[in-house]
């Protein structure tokens, strides 16, 4: 006869790796965006000290309209660098995380899959239609997670698509403006 415990203790262990993956994987990202926060930290600090002299060095205002300018630039450009970091980080890590959760629903599904096969095995006579009936809930959640997972993957990468498409825009405006106060 087939042991239920064990099977159960089986999903336990592999429940248990994966929130074990899953905690270290958060641990990783959330250090990485601490690190670029003290980064942005850092240059927003180098950058209000440069600033600072430099205002105090201003003698007229067309200087000054130059200098809130290329400010303003400089400001930009940290701000959509550190955004691009940020969706990078966030990226990987929701990459990571479908990965991790498509690698335990597979290991999931065939561990049930097996069960649902020794059980039918060792079924009394005359259960046929509710081993049938198991398999065929069994199939139809797995299609189900698939089409889900697909479905996930398409909205995760328009979004992605739509994120650097948005982030090269600015990136032209902040230069095409640049350029215009130059040849001004």
């Amino acid at each position: 006869m087939y042991n239920v415990s064990e099977q159960f203790a089986e999903i336990n262990k592999a429940g248990y790796t994966n929130a074990i993956k899953l905690a270290s994987l958060s641990l990783d990202r959330a250090e990485r965006l601490a690190k670029l926060n003290l980064q942005a930290a850092k240059l927003a600090l180098e950058q209000g000290v440069e600033a600072a002299n430099t205002v105090a060095a201003i003698k007229d205002v067309q200087e000054f309209v130059a200098v809130r300018a290329k400010l303003t630039e400089a400001g930009v450009q940290s701000a959509l660098g550190y955004s691009r970091g940020v969706y990078q980080i966030a990226s990987e890590t929701q990459a990571d995380i479908s990965a991790l959760a498509e690698e335990a629903w597979a290991a999931y599904t065939k561990g049930v899959a097996a069960w649902v096969e020794k059980a039918a095995k060792d079924a009394p006579a005359g259960s046929d239609a509710a081993v049938t009936a198991l398999k065929s809930s069994m199939a139809a959640t797995t299609a189900a997670f698939d089409q889900f997972s697909k479905a996930t993957k398409q909205v995760v990468n328009f979004a992605d698509a739509s994120v650097r498409a948005a982030t090269a825009n600015a990136e032209s405006f902040t230069k095409a403006t640049t350029k215009r106060r130059k040849a001004a």
